[in-house]
């Protein structure tokens, strides 16, 4: 992903809940009485990556009933029967309920409305129970990040929902123009073709990091844990993870971020170079990259403030924090 004024970005991960229910908080398991026992273990299973989520037994009006109440239905049964029961339901995309069937042997979790909108999420969540997920949305198939995916990774949400049409066509050709941020007061005007972001929070912390390569995800949520505390915030008031793209594909990055379920937004080297921290860093004399835990957090502030300079923590992640 790539941002303009001063937050340009190749890429973000995230699955953090945003006010227009892009992300599913409240979910519902539909199952037949015989398919329980596997509602349950769904339950169990991902539960707790929810704000709430309920098991509702299967009859006839059973969809229609609860229309409205959760984010995303799980569909424990056959797709043809999710299919015929909730087609003469769906309205908007922007306000329907996302829906994902599964079948009883958790091999395949099919989201089949909403993708971009907490379907795909929850078909993720269910391959941790080693069901498949399978992704039709045309960006995640071609293995590219969707406006919407971005802007969660962002702790963003998307104000003109009708313009993703074009802007997501824009990425799967590699034609996206740079996210500007503008902050206010201001006033822009915007076609019909530009999708308007908007931050969920006012006043976050961004954690720039840096690592060896290899780090593991307990290694980086210490470091992180430990960078706050020399601070006012907490892991609670982080809006999201930064770093620069050499470092984006780390395992241990992105699991620590998935846990404590944070965005991780990637910044182009030419980002970082007008973002240099104040912290001398031989990764400039070696290899020719700013640092980029300062870097990244300054860039990815609010305010490109950094708050607290760049420590290295158990002589693997380095982390910095900036607002």
């Amino acid at each position: 992903m790539s941002t303009n004024d001063d937050t340009d970005s190749s890429s973000a991960h995230c699955s953090t809940p945003d006010s227009d229910g892009e992300v599913a908080e409240e979910i519902a398991v539909v199952a037949f009485e015989r398919k329980m026992d596997t509602a349950e273990d769904i339950v169990d299973g991902i539960g707790d990556r929810y704000d709430a989520i309920e098991i509702l037994e299967y009859h006839g009006d059973v969809f229609a009933e609860h229309w409205g109440e959760y984010d995303c239905f799980v569909g424990l049964m056959a797709s043809g029967i999710a299919m015929r029961k909730t087609a003469g339901l769906l309205d908007d995309k922007w306000d329907d309920p996302a829906v994902v069937v599964v079948d009883e042997e958790l091999t395949w979790a099919i989201p089949l409305t909403g993708g971009h909108h907490g379907a795909n999420q929850v078909a993720d969540d269910l391959a941790s129970m080693g069901a498949v997920p399978a992704t039709t949305t045309a960006s995640e198939a071609a293995g590219k990040q969707g406006v919407e995916e971005r802007a969660k990774a962002l702790d963003a949400h998307v104000v003109n929902g009708d313009s993703t049409v074009a802007t997501n066509l824009a990425v799967l050709d590699d034609e996206l123009g740079p996210v500007a941020r503008l902050d206010g007061p201001a006033a822009v005007l915007a076609g019909d073709d530009v999708t308007v972001l908007k931050r969920n929070t006012d006043d976050g912390v961004v954690l720039g990091t840096g690592s060896v390569s290899g780090a593991d995800a307990e290694q980086f949520r210490e470091a992180w844990t430990a960078a706050l505390e020399a601070t006012d915030y907490d892991l609670g008031d982080v809006e999201f993870v930064a770093t620069g793209t050499r470092k984006e594909d780390e395992d241990g990055l992105l699991a620590a971020a998935e846990d404590l379920d944070l965005g991780v937004v990637s910044f182009e080297k030419e980002t970082l170079e007008a973002h240099e921290g104040p912290t001398p860093s031989r990764s400039k004399e070696l290899i020719g990259w700013p640092g980029i835990a300062e870097a990244a957090a300054i860039a990815g502030g609010r305010d490109h403030d950094l708050l607290a300079e760049k420590e290295r923590y158990d002589e693997a992640v380095t982390v910095a924090v900036g607002r």
